[in-house]
């Protein structure tokens, strides 16, 4: 008898320190439907409507089967921005709640996308909940964006964006642990004891030191290492427009391969980041571009916001554009020992890229896919054993290391080339055009337009555009006559798993 009033106190101690979980009532949102890079809204749209952001993250979790939540263990990160921090601690409340078994989540919550998905794939997690708007601006009136990636590592395909879709919709309440509170700055494990008895463990990981560790088997270090810190080095100026990548540069950039603390500038991530649009183009990161006009380094580079997207300049500013970098790399791709590897099964770019790659894949006699704008179709591709190398003209590249465009990846990429090659970024990129013939691109971006406008000169261009006398039209402009040989709608067949995508890009 003695003993079980010892076990009843010792029971009724730990159901005192336990976390409750809540049932709060809720009314659905008509407007949560993820895009291709998740949920983007303003921060204002997340902050100011009741349990806008609880709605997402509840109907996230809900498409995991319940009996698969308890082994399941979710990837969590963002890229600094602006209300991050709450909207991780709002994830594990509710991943808790739901009976999620295990979250890992990056130091201070951050984590770059392409370390997202790389973590994701290292531990075999079922997914992951990353925290960005990506290239968009940042700040109390700036994005916010939540994302799902699958267990491959890549974006959630549209059957499962589209289940989110329709849970949001129609839900009616969510589940939460509100008194459920966690550290994000203690590195280790965090364990929980929720209203099942069910422990629910939160660990918090350096994902600088696993994206190293991955970068260490692809490329090769050493000679990375006297490209940057040897008797010859270049010069290299890496800006991280205060996004997330800047504790990764510094780690392996600068601790791992030796080139100067001076040579990685903007890598403290930033809510706003700092004030600046996180976007490495030209405009965007005119500094960078400024700074390597006058010639004292060899090699520059730009990261997004989360650390996907990059921008390659050379010495005085010479710029290369994402569809030639992209074609730069195919081109040079066997002397990187990861492809030395896995050999190269194909290439791809979006359709709004240049042909530059297509010229590549022709001389090489490698298989060219053209796909949709969005990465989830390269993940389809490389899942299949189809893909080893694709770019978007939005500056993203990438390659099946990962599910998602990699930034750091492809500047490595390119120091790897100029290692091999003892050329600079000019020189390379004039052999290049000399061996594959020269694409020429542009690309103009249209922020903060209305709507309606903007919809009814589409509808125009399409009524134009699509008229039977159309193709065949000529247009004149100084002593050059232009003829329209095609006029249409791209359409795109996946080889995989035969989905049609159509109304993707008007193409002219």
């Amino acid at each position: 008898a003695t003993c079980g009033s010892h076990g009843v106190t010792i029971w009724a101690l730990c159901r005192s320190n336990m976390v409750k979980i809540t049932t709060v009532k809720t009314k659905p949102y008509t407007d949560q439907k993820p895009g291709t890079s998740g949920l983007r809204k303003r921060v204002t749209v997340f902050q100011q409507n009741q349990h806008y952001a609880e709605n997402f993250i509840q109907s996230i979790i809900s498409v995991i089967e319940p009996a698969e939540r308890q082994a399941a263990t979710l990837v969590v990160g963002g890229d600094g921005r602006f209300f991050m921090k709450d909207a991780i601690q709002l994830i594990v409340q509710i991943a808790a709640a739901n009976g999620i078994n295990h979250l890992v989540i990056g130091q201070n919550g951050i984590m770059s996308t392409p370390a997202v998905s790389c973590v994701i794939r290292k531990i075999k997690a079922v997914g992951g909940i990353i925290l960005t708007a990506s290239h968009n601006p940042g700040g109390p009136n700036g994005d916010f964006g939540i994302k799902y990636n699958i267990s491959s590592g890549g974006p959630a395909p549209e059957g499962i964006t589209n289940k989110i879709f329709d849970i949001s919709k129609n839900l009616q309440e969510y589940l939460i642990c509100p008194e459920l509170k966690v550290d994000l700055s203690k590195i280790g494990k965090q364990t929980f004891e929720v209203d099942t008895f069910k422990p629910f463990t939160v660990e918090i990981v350096d994902s600088v030191e696993a994206y190293a560790e991955m970068l260490r088997g692809i490329f090769d270090f050493a000679a990375l290492k006297e490209l940057l810190s040897g008797p010859n080095h270049i010069n290299v100026r890496l800006d991280a427009m205060h996004g997330v990548v800047g504790p990764y540069v510094k780690k392996i950039v600068c601790e791992e391969l030796g080139s100067p603390a001076n040579s990685a500038v903007n890598c403290v991530p930033q809510e706003d980041f700092g004030g600046h649009h996180p976007d490495p183009n030209l405009t965007y990161a005119a500094d960078l571009v400024n700074t390597m006009k006058g010639g004292e380094y060899d090699f520059g580079a730009a990261f997004d916001g989360d650390g996907d997207r990059n921008m390659v300049l050379g010495k005085h500013g010479f710029f290369v554009n994402p569809s030639d970098s992209v074609a730069v790399i195919a081109a040079n791709i066997t002397g990187i020992p990861y492809f030395q590897k896995t050999g190269v099964k194909g290439l791809a770019r979006s359709m709004p890229t240049s042909g530059a790659l297509d010229n590549v894949a022709k001389a090489l006699k490698m298989q060219l896919y053209e796909t949709p704008t969005g990465w989830k179709f390269f993940g389809n591709l490389m899942d299949a054993g189809k893909l080893s190398l694709c770019g978007e003209e939005s500056f993203g590249t990438g390659s099946d290391h990962i599910r998602e465009k990699d930034g750091l990846w492809a500047v490595l990429a390119w120091l790897s080339i100029l290692a091999t090659r003892k050329q600079s970024v000019e020189e390379i990129m004039k052999d290049h055009w000399q061996k594959f013939g020269r694409n020429f691109f542009t690309r103009y971006d249209y922020e903060e337009v209305d709507s309606d406008a903007a919809n009814k000169m589409i509808k125009d261009l399409e009524t134009t555009m699509f008229d039977a006398s159309f193709v065949g039209k000529k247009f004149s402009s100084g002593d050059k006559t232009y003829e329209v040989a095609v006029a249409d709608n791209f359409a795109y067949t996946d080889p995989v798993d035969g989905s049609v995508s159509k109304n993707q890009v008007m193409n002219l």
